[in-house]
């Protein structure tokens, strides 16, 4: 969504930026020129309308690459369509009425007053979605009882320091993740090509909590998690309501501490192992800047026991508040 939010601003900036030039130097002299430079306008507004709806009600098929982010085919194509429609239309309403040049100046002082209201508006929405503060809504039963379908909550996107765009790094936080933080992240695979849990996650933005960090031993012994061999501190949290269990014996298919490790880490080791892993899984050593996240709803969650570790380039933030149902009105522990 940031992303999308700084393609909107920095399109209609620029666009605002020429408008500005051509109305300094008289603007547009024939109706030809007026509609053109309209039907653009429109083109730009319904390109950018589209995308950021598509994003919103998360339509997602696969995808085309833009600014090294994932941008789906099957939101690109609506959005190219309501652009080239609105283009037909914008180009019409100023050519028909473009004889004069009052006419003409109107749809260029509109359409310029438009592009900086949405640029100011769009860059400023980028900034707060960015740095500092982002809403989520809770699309499964991972995190019950903590977090419910349909919960939406507030990410605090600068306590663990201000992410900058494009380098990845984090400058001043004001704190490091600690261990039971509920985190917002990104998937941890890029590539979408790959199926985890039984479905392409790639883009996704997951939600889990801290449950090892670098440095740390992690294991999973019939349904208990072990840090550093000894059980997990803190645990009230977690839920196993599955009263089966998985044998102990079957979870690491043969495959040596060493190469499991691997497969753990190269976030390979479901396609090795399926869900064996969910009741007896490592143990494995988290990689330094990762960290081991899971569900508190254990026995339904697809987490690091499946694709692996997080590293700290995919965090977007800790959920802080859910605002909404207002029944469920609180702080995120």
């Amino acid at each position: 969504m940031e992303e999308r939010l700084l393609f909107v601003g920095v399109s209609l900036g620029i666009f605002a930026w020429f408008s500005r030039r051509w109305k300094d130097r008289g603007g547009p002299a024939a109706p030809l020129q007026s509609g053109a430079w309209h039907a653009l306008f429109y083109a730009i507004a319904a390109f950018s309308i589209v995308m950021v709806l598509t994003m919103v009600f998360e339509g997602r098929t696969k995808v085309i690459v833009v600014w090294g982010r994932a941008l789906r085919a099957g939101d690109l194509i609506p959005a190219l369509a309501a652009a080239g429609v609105a283009a037909i239309v914008g180009f019409w309403r100023a050519w028909s009425k473009g004889k004069s040049v009052a006419s003409r100046r109107f749809y260029l002082d509109d359409d310029l007053e438009w592009a900086d209201t949405v640029f100011s508006s769009a860059l400023l929405a980028w900034v707060l979605m960015t740095f500092l503060m982002q809403a989520f809504k809770i699309p499964s039963g991972s995190m019950e009882k903590t977090l419910l379908i349909g919960d939406h909550l507030f990410v605090n996107k600068f306590i663990y320091g201000l992410r900058v765009p494009i380098w990845g790094k984090r400058i001043l936080p004001l704190r490091g993740v600690e261990r039971g933080d509920v985190m917002v992240f990104e998937f941890p695979v890029v590539d979408p090509n790959e199926t985890h849990c039984g479905k392409v996650n790639a883009g996704e933005n997951f939600i889990k909590r801290v449950v090892a960090l670098p440095g740390e031993t992690v294991a999973v012994r019939g349904g208990k998690v072990l840090i550093n061999g000894r059980p997990a501190p803190d645990e009230d949290h977690a839920r196993w309501d599955d009263p089966y269990r998985q044998p102990e014996s079957a979870y690491a298919g043969g495959i040596s501490s060493e190469r499991y490790q691997e497969l753990w880490q190269e976030h390979k080791l479901d396609r090795a192992l399926g869900d064996a892993q969910r009741d007896h899984f490592g143990p494995v050593r988290i990689p330094a800047g990762s960290y081991f996240m899971m569900g508190d709803n254990r026995d339904h969650s697809c987490d690091s026991r499946y694709w692996g570790p997080v590293s700290e380039k995919f965090i977007k933030g800790k959920a802080w508040f859910i605002y909404w149902p207002p029944s469920r009105m609180k702080v995120v522990r």
